[in-house]
């Protein structure tokens, strides 16, 4: 592991640290907020999946995260949203490529050989984080925004006892039924739509739904509502019981000026889960 940086923040301190994965076979870069509880022993852990075009640097920047987690004890992981390198495949277009992993495991040509974004979030990145740092791996909770939003949720749904709570900020809610998922996952997944659903939230939410609270925000005035369909998910909510919210925020659009908006309601939420209510 390398120590890139390593500031205080809150009392604690906000790291960015890099490492070999195998999972994506390169170079991989993440950030960690350790709170001050951190120096004591272990302590719960806030995962943050960002979206289209981020890095780790994103939501360390822009989210706000840091000054909640620290008032709650929890410690924040932000990991890249894909694989980096130059012998990594990339696209001239934003939605593909370097920055729009999608949290899949690609079985297509030329994403395969590292495109490997789920084994790198559900099983490599965890099991590292748990063996370098003072971190509580039994209580885990998962946010996101956007494609990050799609990661937590179908993360959550998929992994069962391994988080405790998920939220999302504007997910990316039915990708198989939106042009803006169908391209992506066609690109890594290839075209028997029958291996897209367990990388659908609103699909895997009717079917099995989530066995904790989920809270999910949506700005109603987001630029690209027609591609992230909440009202799917919104729908399966509803359809399954499940135990959560679904929250339209006025005004508000996909921005991180949503998003830090509402970061302190959903710290708080996933601390109340982490910390046994």
């Amino acid at each position: 592991m390398k120590t890139i940086s390593e500031n205080a923040s809150f009392g604690g301190t906000q790291g960015v640290y890099s490492h070999a994965s195998t999972a994506c076979n390169c170079e991989m870069t993440f950030g960690l907020f350790l709170p001050a509880e951190a120096r004591d022993g272990p302590v719960p852990v806030l995962w943050y999946l960002s979206g289209l075009t981020c890095t780790h640097e994103n939501a360390m920047n822009k989210a706000g995260a840091q000054a909640w987690a620290a008032e709650h004890g929890i410690a924040v992981v932000f990991p890249d949203t894909s694989p980096r390198g130059d012998d990594v495949a990339d696209d001239e277009a934003y939605d593909l490529g370097k920055g729009a992993g999608f949290y899949v495991n690609a079985t297509q040509d030329p994403w395969k050989p590292h495109f490997q974004m789920w084994d790198y979030i559900a099983e490599e990145l965890p099991t590292f984080l748990g063996a370098h740092f003072a971190l509580d791996m039994d209580r885990q909770g998962i946010t996101g925004h956007s494609m990050g939003g799609h990661g937590a949720l179908t993360l959550a749904m998929n992994l069962p006892g391994r988080f405790l709570s998920v939220s999302a900020f504007a997910p990316i809610a039915n990708p198989t039924s939106s042009d803006w998922g169908r391209k992506q996952l066609t690109a890594y997944l290839g075209e028997d739509d029958a291996k897209w659903a367990k990388h659908d939230a609103s699909l895997l939410m009717a079917d099995v739904g989530f066995d904790g609270p989920v809270l999910i925000d949506q700005g109603a005035a987001d630029q690209f509502l027609d591609l992230l369909k909440p009202e799917a998910l919104a729908a399966a909510l509803a359809s399954k019981r499940q135990q959560g919210s679904f929250r339209m925020q006025p005004a508000y659009d996909h921005s991180y000026f949503f998003v830090s908006t509402f970061m302190e309601d959903h710290v708080a939420f996933h601390a109340e889960a982490l910390y046994g209510g």
